[in-house]
This record gives C-alpha cells, sequence and structure tokens, in this order.
C-alpha cells in the first residue's frame, strides 16, 4: 500500500468532530481563558519528517556549540562557538572553551559582520583592546589586565559592548545573521521549517495550512519529547481560511511554567492595565503524523494571538502601522541613516515604508544624541507616554526579566498610523511573576527596584524614565493598579479559576505534571524545568515561587518603595558578579598570549609583543592561506592553544 493512500486512511479517520463544542464563529470566542478548545494536526510521514529543524552550523554540543562562531557568514555573535561538543549540554560534546572563545573573537572583532576575521581584523583588534584596557598609559599590560580586559570582551551574555544593536550592555546577544530568524534557537544554529498539514479545530476541517516549529528557550526545554510549540498559517496555501478574522495562530507548549498560566495570566494583566497585549485561550492537542502515530494526545497548549495586522485592526482599528519585534539591548540606539543597519535587530512584522524607517531613525537619533532638556521636551512628539507608563508598569511589577528589562527581547515596537508614535507591547510571558532563574535571586526578583528595574546600562529606557512626564504618569499607574490589578487576592483569584477550566487537560497529559500544577495553583515552589526534560539546566533549574506566592511578597515591596520606605533591590546584568564577569573566557587566551609573546619574561605585553603575537597566530590558524579565519578555523586553531577541561571524563582524545 502506497504511503498516499496509507495518508488518506489517516486522514480519513482523524479528521471527525472530537467533541460536541461548535468551532468559534469569531475571534472573541476564540480567545477566552474559561475554554479549552480541542484541535488535531494531521500530517503525512513525510511532512512530519520535513518539519524537524536544519541545522546550519554550531549546534547543541554543551557549551561549545552554544550559539557565536559556529553559525553562518555574518552571524553577529551568541553564546559559544564553533560547537566541537556532539552531546546536550553534560553530553559527549562538553565544555569547549576554544568554541566559545572562537565565537567571542568574531561578535567583536568581525568588523564587516561577514563572520569571519581578516588579519587586519584580527591584528587591529588586539591592538584596539590594548588601547583601551592600557588606562594608566604605561605602555604595557600587565597579565591580569589583559585578564580582565578579554573576560570582559569575550562575555557572552553582552559585557564586552557588541556594537550595532547586536547585544551589550549586560544581555545575551540574540540577534542573528542578516535574514535569519533571531533568538537563542537560530543562534545555536537551527532554522525551522515550515510544511504543510491538515488542521480539525472543533470539527471544522482546514486543509494545506503552513506549519513550523517556533520558540526559543520552550523549543530547547522540548527537545527530549514531542510536545513543541507550533506557528500555524491557516491563510499561507489556501487562501481565506481563518477563524473570525485570525489566519495566524500560535500553540504554545508552556513547558517552562507547571502552571501552565504566566503568560495567559500577565498578557491579560496588561490587556487589564491598558496595554494592547495579544489575547489567549486554552487547547487540548492531538496529532497524526503518518505510519508514526495516529491521533496522538500531545497535551494541553495555550493558543495566543499573533501580533500581526490583524491583531492590530482589533486594537486600532487599522492594519497599516508598522509592527517590529526587536531584539536588541540598544533600542533606538542611533547607528547612521542607513536603514539596513537596523533592519535584522528590529525585524519588522509588517512591510516597512520609507516614512516608517525614518521615523525609527529620528527617535533613534533624539534618544542618543538630544541634551536632556530637548529629549525630555521632544519624547512624547515619539512616544505614547501614556501607553508606555502602563507597559513598565505591569513589566516592572511582575518582574518578567525576559524582556526588554534584561534580554532586549519578548516585546514589540508598533508605529502607530495616525499619531505616528510609538508603542512597547509585551511578548512571549512564560517567565513572567518573577518566573526567570536565569537573572537574579528569586528575592532580587520579588524585590526588584521599581526605579532601576533593567540591568546594566539601557539608554532608551534610562533616559525615558527621567523624563518627569514619564516617570510621574508610571508611578501613578504603579500606585493605581497595586489598589485593583495587583492585589495578591485578585490574582489568586484569577489562578483558581484558570486552573477549575483546565485542570482536567493537564490530568490527562500527565500524572506527574498535575502534581506539580497542583502544588503551584496552591503556592507551593516546584522546580524550574530545563533544557533537555526539565532537569534544569546550568545551575539555573532552582525552584521558583509560583504567581500567589510571587503576588504576595512583590504587592509588599511596591508599597513600601512607592511609600519611600524600601529602595527594592536592582539585579546585575547577566553573566556579572560582584562587576565582573562571572565566566573567565579570557584566562586561558590571556595566559596563551603571555607565553607567546612575553620574550622578557616580565609578565607584561607591550603593543608591538601583543601584534606581533596576533599576526603569528593568524598565519598559524590561516592553514589555507586565503587571509581569512572562518568560526571552525578560529576553533580549530584555538583548541590547539587553549587547555580543554577534563570533568572526570577519559582523557582528552580517549
Amino acid at each position: 500500500m502506497t504511503k498516499s493512500i496509507l495518508a488518506a486512511i489517516a486522514l480519513s479517520s482523524v479528521l471527525s468532530p472530537s467533541s460536541k463544542a461548535a468551532a468559534p464563529a469569531s475571534d472573541k470566542k476564540l480567545f477566552n481563558l474559561n475554554k479549552v478548545w480541542s484541535a488535531q494536526l494531521v500530517f503525512t510521514e513525510d511532512q512530519w519528517k520535513a518539519i524537524e529543524p536544519k541545522r546550519t552550523g554550531g549546534g547543541f554540543g554543551g557549551f561549545g556549540g552554544f550559539g557565536g562562531g559556529g553559525r553562518p557568514p555574518g552571524a553577529g555573535g551568541g553564546f559559544g562557538g564553533g560547537g566541537r561538543g556532539q552531546g546536550g549540554p553534560g553530553g559527549p560534546g562538553g565544555f569547549d572553551p576554544a568554541g566559545i572563545v572562537a565565537g567571542g573573537l568574531i561578535r567583536e572583532l568581525d568588523a564587516n559582520k561577514d563572520g569571519a576575521l581578516s588579519k587586519a581584523e584580527f591584528v587591529d583588534g588586539f591592538g584596539g583592546w590594548f588601547k583601551s584596557w592600557d588606562t594608566n598609559k604605561t605602555g604595557s599590560l600587565t597579565s591580569q589586565q589583559l585578564t580582565d580586559g578579554l573576560n570582559t570582551a569575550l562575555n557572552p551574555f553582552g559585557g564586552g559592548g557588541g556594537q550595532g544593536g547586536r547585544g551589550g550592555g549586560g544581555g545575551m546577544n540574540l540577534t542573528a545573521r542578516d535574514g535569519a530568524r533571531n533568538g537563542l534557537a537560530s543562534m545555536m544554529g537551527l532554522e525551522f521549517q515550515t510544511v504543510h498539514a491538515d488542521l480539525l479545530f472543533e470539527g471544522r476541517r482546514m486543509t494545506n495550512v503552513a506549519v513550523r516549529y517556533k520558540g526559543n528557550g520552550t523549543y530547547m526545554n522540548a527537545q527530549q519529547s514531542d510536545k513543541k510549540s507550533f506557528k500555524i498559517d491557516l491563510n499561507e496555501f489556501a487562501k481565506g481560511q481563518k477563524i473570525g478574522s485570525v489566519s495566524k495562530l500560535n500553540f504554545h507548549n508552556n513547558v517552562t511554567d507547571a502552571s501552565w498560566m504566566n503568560e495567559p495570566l500577565a498578557h491579560a494583566l496588561y490587556r487589564d492595565a491598558g496595554v494592547p497585549a495579544p489575547r489567549s485561550s486554552y487547547l487540548r492537542l492531538n496529532v497524526t503524523a503518518g505510519s508514526n502515530f495516529t491521533n496522538r494526545f500531545f497535551g494541553l497548549y495555550s493558543v495566543v494571538e499573533n501580533p500581526d495586522t490583524s491583531w492590530a485592526n482589533h486594537n486600532f482599528k487599522t492594519k497599516n502601522g508598522l509592527i517590529m519585534k526587536p531584539v536588541t539591548r540598544a533600542l533606538f540606539e542611533y547607528m547612521g541613516d542607513d536603514w539596513s543597519v537596523y533592519q535584522q535587530a528590529y525585524d519588522p512584522k509588517t512591510e516597512i515604508t520609507e516614512k516608517q524607517k525614518k521615523r525609527v531613525i529620528e527617535f533613534a537619533k533624539l534618544v542618543s544624541k538630544a541634551d536632556d532638556a530637548e529629549f525630555a521636551k521632544r519624547l512624547p512628539e515619539f512616544l505614547d507616554v501614556d501607553e508606555f507608563s502602563r507597559f513598565m508598569a505591569v513589566t516592572v511589577w511582575i518582574s518578567t526579566m525576559d524582556s526588554i528589562l534584561t534580554m532586549g527581547q519578548n516585546f514589540l515596537v508598533y508605529l502607530h498610523p495616525v499619531t505616528d508614535k510609538f508603542m512597547v507591547v509585551p511578548w512571549d510571558l512564560d517567565h513572567a511573576f518573577g518566573n526567570f532563574p536565569m537573572q537574579g535571586t528569586q528575592e532580587q526578583r520579588e524585590q526588584l527596584s521599581i526605579d532601576k528595574p533593567w540591568t546594566g546600562q539601557n539608554r532608551f529606557l534610562e533616559r525615558s524614565m527621567k523624563v518627569a512626564t514619564v516617570n510621574s504618569a508610571y508611578r501613578a499607574r504603579l500606585a493605581e493598579f497595586q489598589k485593583t490589578l495587583f492585589a495578591p487576592e485578585r490574582l489568586s483569584a484569577q489562578v483558581d479559576r484558570v486552573a477549575a477550566t483546565i485542570r482536567d487537560a493537564v490530568h490527562d497529559e500527565d500524572s506527574d505534571k498535575l502534581a506539580r500544577f497542583e502544588k503551584v495553583v496552591a503556592g507551593e515552589p516546584v522546580p524550574a524545568a530545563g533544557f533537555g526534560g526539565g532537569r534544569g539546566f546550568g545551575g539555573f533549574g532552582s525552584p521558583v515561587k509560583p504567581i500567589k506566592g510571587f503576588a504576595k511578597v512583590r504587592h509588599e515591596s511596591v508599597a513600601q518603595q512607592l511609600a519611600g520606605t524600601s529602595n527594592g533591590q536592582t539585579i546585575e546584568p547577566m553573566g556579572m558578579r560582584g562587576g565582573r564577569p562571572a565566566i573567565g573566557l579570557g584566562n586561558g587566551l590571556a595566559t596563551e598570549l603571555i607565553k607567546a609573546a612575553d620574550k622578557n619574561a616580565d609578565q607584561k605585553l607591550t603593543l608591538d609583543e601583543l601584534q606581533t603575537a596576533a599576526t603569528a597566530w593568524f598565519g598559524e590558524f590561516d592553514k589555507a592561506g586565503t587571509g581569512k579565519l572562518t568560526s571552525e578555523q578560529l576553533t580549530a586553531g584555538l583548541g590547539a592553544k587553549l587547555p580543554r577541561p577534563n570533568f572526570g571524563g577519559p582523557p582528552p582524545g580517549q
């Protein structure tokens, strides 16, 4: 029997009504937190195989493949390098310092962003560092100065001060190469593939829909399971298919959240505060994949509104505004008048006009170059102050650190076509309510300062929040919402109400997940899920307080800060500890440079000594004589120089 006949039989057996509920006739009915819909995705065997991401370089080979230099030409940095390792975290790949250092060198020294280093970039780059680090102008660097400088420059979390909006200021650089999808998955060399499939939504059959995996941290957490998040476009291959006015759907797996509620309730909180956040509902998802499996229950998902022209029309009664999804720690940083420099970091989701490009650049110039008086006067010309004050009030109160506050991601920027003002809108909130253990301690997130909630330097937030009209509006919204939206008893009641709605679906998915679910609904912490099946990753698996426990403590902290009896707590940039990089990636490199260049054995390097060593290394690494060092060549060359630590396994090479 042929594959096509088998697929047809499977399709006819699966595409039948699965419940008594009718498919929602409008998007208003679709997005309802009191409802759990039922849906089925049906793939042929070939389609299910084709949906798997393609690897374009790097890979998740332990730390060695965590982004960075192993990506295709033009990639803009990240955490990692060539990725010599082959396993997952702690697997056969292990920790590969050469790959990570290679990624950092390309991130910092690749002036033309072609994904490789020329001899001039390599040698002159070390020369530029020398001049910056020789602060006392002695004409030489001590071994400690060299080590400290390299540790800062190579900090994978952006401490090196990446340029062009590509990281820096204390957040991991998640901007990908030009034209690629931004975010952690892309940085690790994964490109999601769109395939054809069929969708049955509460008995309504929609054929030939476009489906791909989605997510970054949630995708990495789900690598060892079938329960990936999906992005679905009903209209891409078969025009006219919609649910109400909605043609794109996001099925989120919530694998990082034992309550399934952080994102839906955070989005609802923003909307209640007057911020046009996406809407949500819940969904039981079954999947058929040819002969692999038929009608398998994948579990409970949240359905999240896509921030597209339909979302804009719902909120603003127009489809003509500009929607962007920035990934940058340097939002509205002026980088010149050529839009191409901004394109990748700002990632427009609608076709951008010349007028809109000019508006973004004009605002960036104001943020970067205007004096304080001019900035305060003209800011309301560009920024919707009322909406921004509401956005910041909720963002800071729920301590969502995987956001504009730290990572420079998970938010949208909307340029209204009538007011010509920018609005900031939240996105991807599975780590809301202080639930991002990679940033700060539990206490720091609960006590987060309302005056300085961002980490490191953030020119846009720092300047905007200093403007009196913005700051007064922001504090007024905090005070107002403390009495209403942020009341712990209100949030607790919402948790209980949603729990009653989704409890049966959680039970049907997994008994262990139900036990975790019941604990967090009751307000008890459970260990955070981590990469590779929920065991945590890199020490970030410590328990976090769920919504009920967090809300009570956070409400008290904000009340004290508004009353002036507490200053709250600030959080250091990711990868920093005590003002210094927590990861000493420059240690080994500094040691090897001293060995190679310190001819008089005084444990110091002059500019000439450093650049002479860099020149020699370049020639040694460039075995093909191309005049360029790719990430693979740089990783291989450094691998012969830098010691590779052994954590109890067999000796290197065995």
